[in-house]
């Protein structure tokens, strides 16, 4: 989700990826800084709160006016940050118990497991995706990836190519979408492409009807 140096800190990572998201501004406030302080001494991966931001995103998207950014402040994401890692460390703790018990999807495995339903259903809805759709539960969604990161990778590729599979047409406006949204002056090239390709993900999960993935 970052095209940050591999070596950048928790902070610099959400912040890099929430500002590339809100398309807008080039730092924290000081109360976004203290929440984004409190979620570092979690201890979660960086996706799981970039799962959250991702989420508010989504939801801020459809409701923000043109030249708005789709995110006012990080505190706007909390409650949905707060979410993810509540379930990632409820899902964490499952994988001790005893092993007479069924053992308790990790949130890795139940994000994977709701891609899988989600790609079925839309092979229902699109027959005519349905070869690309049978191609990708094939081949990149026999077993949940283990880390977070590989994750984001792989929904990554799967949107990607749904997107390919769509007639030229959609896949243009999809496109003009994406690009036709404000950006701030003062944003990197990198954070420009961060937030566009969110975008492109968001208005495509939408047409698509796949926006609970």
């Amino acid at each position: 989700m970052s095209l940050l140096p591999e070596g950048a800190s928790f902070e610099e990572l959400v912040q890099d990826y929430f500002l590339a998201v809100r398309g807008a501004g080039l730092m924290l406030s000081a109360l976004d800084t203290e929440l984004l302080t409190s979620w570092a001494r979690e201890g979660v991966p960086f996706e799981v709160v970039a799962r959250g931001i991702q989420r508010s995103a989504e939801k801020a998207l459809w409701d923000a006016r043109p030249g708005e950014p789709v995110l006012r402040s990080l505190r706007a994401c909390q409650r949905q940050v707060e979410s993810e890692i509540k379930k990632y460390r409820e899902r964490s703790a499952g994988e001790g118990e005893q092993p007479r018990k069924r053992r308790a999807m990790t949130w890795e495995e139940s994000r994977h497991a709701k891609l899988r339903t989600a790609l079925e259903r839309l092979g229902e809805r699109r027959p005519e995706l349905m070869p690309r759709v049978g191609r990708l539960l094939e081949a990149v969604l026999g077993t949940p990836p283990a880390e977070p990161a590989q994750l984001d990778d792989q929904e990554g590729f799967v949107f990607l190519a749904l997107l390919r599979a769509l007639p030229f047409s959609e896949r243009l406006s999809l496109w003009r979408s994406a690009r036709g949204a404000s950006e701030s002056q003062g944003m990197s090239s990198r954070s420009r492409m961060v937030g566009r390709r969110f975008r492109l993900l968001a208005l495509l999960r939408r047409a698509l009807e796949m926006k609970e993935v």
